[in-house]
C-alpha cells in the first residue's frame, strides 16, 4: 500500500490506515475485493499538507471540499479549487499541495480492487487530466463523514465489508455530481435544469425544439451534449421519465391504466400501453398486478 501523508494532524484531522490483515480480508471477501479502501482521512485547512510519490500503489482519490491546492501528476499540472476531484490511478507518479496562503480542506481515500480502474473511468478519468469538477454539496461531505465511521468499529469484519460498499456508492455518486456539473459548465446548458423542466411539464409532449430552445441551444448541439451527460438521447430520457412516473401512479394510486395515460399527456391509451411495455418490459396491468395491487 502507498504510503499516506505524514502531514501532522490537527485536533479535528483525520487520517485512518486499514491493517493489513483487514486489507487481505477485503480482497478476498466476494462483497468487497471489486473496492475497497486501504486508507482514508480528513485534512482541515491543511496548511504546508504536500505530497510527492514516485511510485504509486493505490488508487486514491481527494476532495477538495474549500481553499486550494495544486498538482502534477504525469504530464497534467494545475491549480485545484473547491468542488474538484483528483484522481490518481495506481502506478501514476505525482505531487501535490496545499496552496500557502488559502490551504484546502480535503477528504481522501487510498482504494484497490479488480474493479478501481472502473470505477475511475465512470468518474470521468481521462489520461492526461485527472482532475474533475463533482460540486460542493454538503451531502458529499457527509458521505466521506460516513465513510470515516468505520474506524470506530474495533477491526469489525462487517463494518469493513460496509465501508467497502459505501465506498462504492461515493464513487458513483461522484460520478453523478461530476455529470451534472460538466453540464453546468457548457455555457447555456444547465442540465439540472433541463431536467427539471422535463419533470414540470411530464404531462405533456415536449419535442427536441422545445428542451432545445429551453437550453438555448441548436437541436445538435444540444441532443449531442445531452446524450454524452446522461448516455441517453433527451426524447428518450424524457419517454423514460414518463415511464418511471407512470409506475409510480401504478403502484401508489387506483387510477385506471387510460386516467394514468391521460395524466402523462398521451391521448391514446393503446399507445401509452405499447410504450410502457416496451420500456418496462411488461404491460401496464401486468406490472400492476405484479406489485400485488
Amino acid at each position: 500500500m502507498s504510503a499516506p501523508s505524514t502531514w501532522p494532524l490537527p485536533d479535528t484531522g483525520i487520517r485512518f490506515i486499514t491493517p493489513a490483515f483487514m486489507i487481505g480480508f477485503l480482497a478476498r471477501h466476494p462483497l468487497a475485493k471489486d473496492c475497497y479502501p486501504t486508507a482514508m482521512g480528513y485534512y482541515p485547512l491543511a496548511a504546508g499538507h504536500r505530497m510527492r510519490r514516485g511510485r504509486h500503489d493505490d488508487n486514491l482519490l481527494i476532495y477538495c471540499a474549500s481553499g486550494r491546492g495544486s498538482l502534477a501528476a504525469g504530464d497534467w499540472s494545475g491549480r485545484i479549487g473547491p468542488g474538484q476531484l483528483i484522481l490518481l490511478p495506481q502506478g501514476l507518479p505525482h505531487e501535490y499541495r496545499a496552496h500557502r496562503l488559502q490551504p484546502w480542506t480535503v477528504y481522501w481515500v487510498h482504494f484497490q480492487g479488480s474493479a478501481s480502474g472502473i470505477f475511475l473511468q465512470n468518474l470521468g478519468f481521462r489520461e492526461g487530466r485527472p482532475v474533475v469538477d463533482a460540486g460542493l454539496s454538503p451531502a458529499l461531505a457527509g458521505s466521506f463523514t460516513s465513510l470515516l465511521e468505520v474506524r470506530h468499529t474495533g477491526y469489525s469484519t462487517q463494518a469493513f465489508i460496509n465501508a467497502a460498499n459505501h465506498l462504492r456508492h461515493l464513487l458513483t455518486q461522484l460520478a453523478v455530481d461530476a455529470g451534472l456539473e460538466r453540464g453546468r459548465g457548457d455555457t447555456g446548458f444547465d442540465l439540472g435544469q433541463v431536467q427539471a423542466y422535463m419533470r414540470e411539464h411530464i404531462d405533456r409532449s415536449l419535442s427536441l425544439d422545445d428542451l432545445a430552445a429551453r437550453a438555448s441551444l441548436s437541436k445538435y448541439h444540444f441532443s449531442k451534449r445531452y446524450k454524452t451527460l446522461t448516455g441517453y438521447s433527451p426524447i428518450k430520457h424524457f419517454l423514460n421519465m414518463k415511464m418511471e412516473y407512470a409506475c409510480r401512479l401504478l403502484d401508489g394510486t387506483d387510477m385506471s391504466v387510460q386516467a394514468v395515460a391521460a395524466a402523462l399527456g398521451y391521448e391514446d391509451p393503446l399507445y401509452f400501453s405499447r410504450q410502457f411495455s416496451k420500456t418496462i418490459g411488461t404491460s401496464p396491468r401486468a406490472y400492476r398486478a405484479s406489485i400485488g395491487r
